[in-house]
């Protein structure tokens, strides 16, 4: 890409979209599009419409969608289900209808279905039933996959959709309501540390799960916004998993917690095994360089620098 191609991020401020901004701006890309909800808001059709027509992205990177964990995927289905459908097919069309060059993607492994084999393969897709915690999510997600593909195989489009592993890092959400496992168990083991009470995860610790760091993941999406000549559905992950017990145990480290872990059975597993098979990727030349180890200890001082702003 040239240095001055104007690309558009949309969900800037999110884990993802932050991670995406730092890597490209330290890339020397210097005309990345960014615009907050407030400024733009991604469900309202005739404004994303504009906003592309006024702006003219050659490059798209879509990063926004309504994101969370068991919880709260469970507890609000319905605006998990909308808001990533609408805010997916108004940004794809619009990179359609205003001649981008490039789009990727970005879902979530949890579209695979929950006993598929493993490690999950991208033609699992749509191969068997998907998790029920998570179901409106992923079937959102794999709306997106599929009009990706669609718009490429009827326009000649050059849209990625891209399924990364559970992801994490600086910028995480925090709030025990909403977050994923991992930054759940960061401010649950630094509460613990506080209060001097146990640590309890939700279910059983036995869930096998793979963890990737976003900035790894700002790589890949970097490499892939130049490689216009690949556009299938690819993962991107480690290619290696921990169980829940396992994890819990190092973010226990890394917050210097040494009071007990106690399990909560009453509460969902998901899936037992979500690991990915990352042979594509890695075949077009990335590899994660950050262990899971050293990301979650840096991933704790962050939290620790930004605790006044994390949300409850």
């Amino acid at each position: 890409m040239n240095k001055n191609a104007r690309i558009y991020i949309a969900g800037h401020t999110g884990l993802v979209g932050s991670a995406i901004v730092r890597k490209l701006t330290a890339l020397g890309y210097a005309k990345l599009l960014l615009r907050t909800h407030k400024e733009l808001d991604l469900t309202r059709q005739a404004d994303t419409e504009a906003f592309f027509a006024a702006e003219k992205p050659e490059y798209v990177v879509l990063a926004a969608a309504r994101v969370g964990g068991i919880l709260a995927n469970s507890t609000h289905p319905a605006e998990f289900i909308y808001q990533n459908l609408v805010m997916e097919t108004n940004i794809i069309h619009a990179a359609y209808a205003n001649a981008a060059k490039r789009l990727v993607f970005l879902g979530s492994s949890c579209i695979y279905p929950k006993l598929a084999p493993q490690p999950l393969k991208e033609e699992y897709l749509l191969s068997g039933p998907l998790e029920p915690t998570n179901d409106a999510y992923a079937l959102a997600k794999i709306s997106g996959v599929k009009m990706c593909l669609a718009y490429n195989r009827q326009y000649g489009t050059a849209f990625v959709p891209v399924m990364p592993t559970n992801l994490y890092g600086p910028g995480d959400n925090f709030g025990l309501a909403t977050s994923h496992v991992l930054p759940a168990l960061i401010r649950k083991a630094h509460e613990a540390k506080s209060s001097g009470k146990p640590l309890v995860v939700w279910g059983s610790g036995a869930p096998l799960r793979e963890f990737l760091h976003v900035d790894d993941l700002a790589l890949a999406v970097a490499l892939l916004l130049e490689r216009q000549d690949f556009n299938e559905l690819v993962n991107i992950g480690t290619g290696a998993d921990v169980s829940i017990r396992e994890l819990a145990q190092m973010v226990c480290r890394a917050a210097g917690f040494t009071g007990g872990l106690e399990f909560d059975a009453s509460k969902p597993d998901g899936t037992p095994r979500k690991v990915l098979d990352v042979s594509k990727i890695l075949a077009l030349g990335w590899k994660p360089s950050i262990g899971l180890e050293e990301g979650i200890a840096s991933t704790y001082r962050w939290f620790l620098e930004h605790q006044g702003a994390i949300r409850k």
